[in-house]
């Protein structure tokens, strides 16, 4: 079983030609569960994983939203790599963005309070790699980040308030 920065090349085309066979396989609908903590702090439960937002010491929400993105494109990138055969000496993915709190503090007729831009940056340190894999990496960022695509898209949203 190869593996190249840890990750299971074997398994990865494995699981990749089961998708391409059925799409289904490649269907996620997770569910994750917000404690209030108290103060602006959160409980994040998804299956036997917990995880903390808000509150001292820990990432906000928004912040949270940019540190998604940035994990994301981490194991995307790291795991395409792993598939190119490409060592990684190093992958850092850094994330900023800008919005406003007018409307989430509670004056009407402001703008809305999610990010209205976002950059990103991949810093990638894989002495092998050709401009044209940088390339390749870079383009499945773009295209096949789930973070990414959900963040540049209008998702449809339904709220039920009890």
């Amino acid at each position: 079983m190869a593996k190249v920065n840890d990750i299971d090349q074997e398994a990865l085309f494995a699981f990749r030609d089961q998708v391409e066979e059925d799409a289904t396989k490649a269907d996620r609908w997770p569910t994750v569960v917000a404690h209030w903590d108290g103060g602006s702090a959160s409980r994040i439960e998804f299956e036997d994983k917990t995880a903390h937002i808000g509150g001292e010491d820990e990432l906000n929400p928004m912040q949270f939203v940019l540190a998604a993105l940035a994990a994301c494109d981490v194991d995307l990138v790291a795991m395409h790599a792993s598939m190119m055969g490409l060592e990684v000496r190093s992958l850092r993915v850094e994330a900023s963005g800008h919005f406003n709190v007018q409307s989430y503090i509670g004056l009407r007729g402001r703008p809305g309070p999610g990010y209205d831009e976002i950059a990103y940056k991949v810093v990638l340190d894989a002495p092998e790699a050709t401009p044209a894999q940088r390339e390749e990496l870079s383009r499945l960022c773009r295209e096949g980040s789930p973070v990414g695509d959900t963040l540049e898209r209008n998702v449809s949203m339904t709220l039920e308030f009890a």
